[in-house]
């Protein structure tokens, strides 16, 4: 939604993403085997939240359709539900920048068959070069071919395009326009391989900064989209009508009518803007474009609209407002397909009063507007917006005309009319995707109403999470860009972020342990104070004062019973108070910018780690003193909590690869800490319910354990952990914080760089431990298993299943091999979490390095996708080597 948006990936890098190994410390503990459990993954709701700068419809199948954004992966539409499909969960740690999505394409030959062009940054922030994800299964699962430069899916100019386009005659024939010089990509092969077109004669020279020195802003955004006349092909031949467009305000627009063989630029163009979306309507033979004098998506100043007709060579200005009357750049851009005659297009630059969309019925000679002035402040729209399933986007504003709250939307660059539905539009915003069923009405004369159609699609970077144990919240959260939330209900979307002060983004939170109606929350706001406190749990706040030099929120602790507070925020020192923060004084004993949390037993006592150093302060934050322990972490990249009820018990973890890494445990208030040796990485710690008859509260962890990464969970105050994820469900980056809930035995609050707040539960309800320690049997009673099999989605000859195994023996299992057959002969594609062979309708599952051992009352789960004709039945029956399991 903004700016800030690219700073949580900043410390990702700072997280020591890169691989490698961690330099080895004296063992803390021994080494324990890594168990499996099964959990259900959901996100806390709050739908929304964050840029969605692309929305593509299947030409060629109703209802099928997706969403990309800028760092929380690709979206698919599911009608039966109005609910979005999260479909990259399954990038890992070490290929976060994946999750940013620059461009998205839907085969109108094959709609099982969808395309994704992923890299979130082009600089030195990703440490990974861009891949292009290719699905036969419409995103259920991906194959990768990475490609030998990087993109920019958060990046300036990621509201243009689309870069990624599948050409409609022949579907093996892909585009990719690419950033930073690198030109134009094809692959002829259905995305396995690609290869720069050589003699196209344009990479683009367009920076929107070019003495950024970090190389944000100044890198080149290159060729920004591809479109394919479908009129100039036959099936089965490649088309032969291409355009393309170039961030190269001189020639932005090229074209080949040989398929692709020779280019050359569109005579007549208008100069001196950019083209951030060219859209054809073959039928009357029209190439609409929209123009910005800027790259977006923030920016823009002035712009036009223009029509192409592709037989004669004539240019039409057929722009809705004078130049001189604009203040925006044109960029979101559609056709309705059912009568190619209705145009429309949004000033995605207007942020003030609100965001402008413009339509046409007669391609572009006249045009209406989504709202004008009667008499200035006062407005006449025609629209009504209900905002009533995502409250929050009123922002808890109430703002004079001509500004209305909620607004229309900003960043408005994807616009889409549903191409077998005239009624039907989707539009992207910067913190949500809005949506009418009605948008006929507009040439009515009545209102259409705009409802954001953002349910599934959760887009929120996460900074900080904690979860009290009573109150009426059942989360805290602290989130870019919108502040954050309290959850009373996961399962609903709140009322509204934080107010009072409301700031763009919450960098840390916490509540006092003892008396959790205490809560207080530091952030970054443009003007106005960086720390708020509440008495309530969360539901009413106030502002506190900011000590001198305050520039942003940084770190806060609570005092275990709400009496005081210390705060380290940016721009100044470390500093503490008593009440709340009507004054402060400075902390002595530790430097700037030092990262602070209280003890959650000793009202008194706090804590710092700055560098490598670990600080104490038993004064309640006046003064510290630096511990003499050795060993930790020499960066920045730590995160730490004390446990809830036992003074000084405190968790460490953090680290990067060029030095320590990993879990330390410290019982002594910090004067000493024991490293795991288990642990090979860990980023987070957090603490939750203890399991049944454990003494101890359990651990979760974002870690690289047994050479594996993931989320991890144990029971035994860390001798043995679970790997409580599996590959589907990774989310990329999850460094920035963890928490249990301490009223749930198993759930877990997990922090993501842009896919929001994820929470799981187990199936382990009776709070087993976390892993047997090795060993284990083959089981081999009778009934000793049960399996689950279930379709989770099913299309014309394909469909995605799930598989829960679980045993129910009183042995731990070592291993497990599954089998099973087919009823109608269907026929695996892929299968994750586990090996796999099929022989006719046979198949065999068996476990992969990190999932054989399974605990008795434990599951293990696996999923694949597979084909069918005719009839998709269940199998019937499965067994465990040579024991039939009971199915559920």
């Amino acid at each position: 939604m903004r700016r800030t948006r690219i700073l949580t990936a900043v410390l990702a890098l700072a997280a020591g993403l890169l691989a490698g190994s961690p330099s080895a410390l004296a063992a803390a503990a021994p080494k324990a085997a890594v168990a499996a459990d099964t959990y259900t993954w959901h996100n806390a709701r709050i739908d929304g939240g964050g840029f969605v700068p692309g929305i593509v419809f299947n030409r060629s199948e109703k209802n099928l359709a997706y969403a990309r954004t800028d760092i929380g992966g690709a979206y698919r539409w599911s009608e039966s539900t109005k609910t979005w499909t999260p479909l990259l969960d399954s990038v890992g740690w070490d290929e976060w920048g994946h999750t940013g999505v620059v461009s998205l394409a839907s085969d109108s030959v094959d709609p099982n068959k969808v395309y994704a062009a992923v890299g979130t940054y082009t600089n030195s922030w990703d440490p990974t070069n861009g891949a292009v994800l290719r699905s036969s299964d419409r995103g259920a699962s991906w194959q990768k071919t990475d490609l030998p430069f990087k993109l920019g899916g958060n990046m300036p100019g990621r509201g243009m395009g689309e870069r990624l386009a599948v050409d409609p005659n022949k579907d093996s024939v892909l585009y990719l326009g690419a950033p930073s010089g690198k030109g134009l990509w094809r692959s002829t092969d259905s995305g396995v391989t690609w290869s720069q077109v050589g003699n196209f004669p344009d990479v683009g020279n367009y920076v929107q900064d070019s003495t950024d020195t970090t190389g944000y802003a100044s890198d080149s955004q290159g060729i920004v989209w591809v479109t394919f006349d479908e009129s100039t092909g036959t099936a089965g031949s490649a088309t032969k009508t291409i355009y393309v467009g170039v961030a190269d305000k001189d020639n932005a627009v090229y074209r080949s009518t040989d398929a692709g063989a020779t280019w050359s630029r569109l005579a007549g163009q208008p100069t001196g803007y950019l083209a951030h979306k060219g859209v054809l309507d073959a039928k009357n033979g029209y190439l609409y474009l929209a123009y910005s004098d800027k790259g977006g998506p923030y920016d823009g100043g002035k712009g036009q609209l223009w029509r192409y007709a592709t037989a004669t060579g004539t240019w039409t200005n057929i722009s809705p407002v004078a130049e001189a009357d604009t203040y925006y750049g044109f960029s979101g851009l559609t056709v309705d397909r059912q009568h190619p005659g209705t145009v429309m297009a949004t000033a995605y630059s207007s942020w003030w009063p609100d965001t402008q969309i413009f339509r046409s019925t007669d391609s572009g000679a006249t045009w209406t507007k989504a709202w004008d002035y009667t008499s200035y402040p006062n407005r006449s729209n025609r629209y009504t917006i209900d905002v009533s399933s995502s409250p929050w986007l009123t922002f808890g504003a109430n703002p004079s005309p001509p500004e209305q709250a909620p607004k229309l939307g900003w960043m408005t660059e994807a616009l889409e009319i549903d191409p077998f539905d005239s009624d039907r539009m989707m539009y992207g915003t910067g913190a949500t995707l809005f949506g009418t069923e009605n948008l006929t009405q507009w040439d009515s004369g009545g209102q259409f109403t705009v409802k954001p159609m953002v349910q599934g699609l959760e887009e929120t970077s996460v900074n900080d999470l904690a979860a009290p144990p009573s109150g009426g919240a059942q989360l805290f959260s602290a989130l870019g860009d919108i502040g954050g939330f309290r959850h009373t209900d996961l399962t609903k979307v709140p009322s509204m972020m934080y107010t009072s002060p409301t700031f763009t983004t919450t960098t840390s939170l916490d509540f006092a342990e003892s008396n959790p109606n205490t809560v207080v929350r530091v952030g970054n706001l443009d003007s106005g104070p960086h720390i708020a406190f509440s008495t309530d749990n969360g539901a009413n706040w106030f502002a506190g004062t900011d000590p001198s030099g305050v520039s942003g929120g940084g770190t806060v602790a609570a005092a275990a019973d709400g009496s005081r507070f210390v705060w380290s925020p940016a721009g100044t020192g470390v500093q503490y108070t008593t009440g709340f923060g009507s004054s402060w004084s400075a902390s002595s004993g530790i430097p700037a910018g030092a990262v602070v949390e209280s003890d959650r037993v000793d009202p008194k006592t706090f804590y710092g780690f700055k560098s490598g150093k670990f600080y104490v302060s038993s004064d309640g934050g006046a003064t510290f003193t630096a511990s003499s322990a050795t060993g930790l972490p020499s960066g920045d990249s730590v995160r730490f909590k004390a446990l809830p009820g036992t003074k000084g018990d405190v968790w460490l973890a953090g680290g990067s690869t060029d030095g320590a890494y990993g879990l330390w445990h410290s019982t002594d208030g910090g004067a000493t800490f024991a490293r795991f040796a288990n642990v090979d990485q860990a980023d987070t710690i957090g603490f939750g319910k203890a399991a049944a008859g454990a003494s101890y509260q359990t651990l979760y962890t974002s870690a690289k354990i047994g050479g594996t990464r993931g989320i991890f969970r144990s029971t035994d105050k860390g001798a043995t952990w679970t790997r409580i994820n599996d590959d589907a469900h990774q989310w990329g980056w999850t460094g920035a914080a963890i928490t249990g809930d301490p009223r749930v035995y198993g759930r877990v609050y997990i922090s993501t760089n842009g896919r929001g707040v994820i929470y799981g539960d187990t199936s382990d309800s009776s709070g087993g431990g976390g892993g047997d320690g090795g060993g284990g049997t083959d089981p081999t009673p009778s009934g000793a298993c049960t399996v689950t099999y279930r379709i989770s989605n099913q299309w014309t000859g394909g469909f995605q299943a799930d598989v829960q195994l679980t045993n129910t023996g009183s042995a731990a299992w070592s291993s497990w091999s599954l089998g099973w057959s087919f009823p109608n002969g269907q026929t695996v594609g892929q299968l994750w979490n586990a090996d796999w062979t099929q022989s006719g309708a046979a198949v065999t599952a068996k476990n992969v390095s990190w999932n054989g051992t399974v605990a008795s009352g434990s599951s293990v789960s696996f999923g694949f996708t597979g084909t069918w004709t005719g009839s998709n039945d269940r199998p019937a029956s499965f067994k465990l080597g040579d024991q039939t399991c009971t199915v559920a």
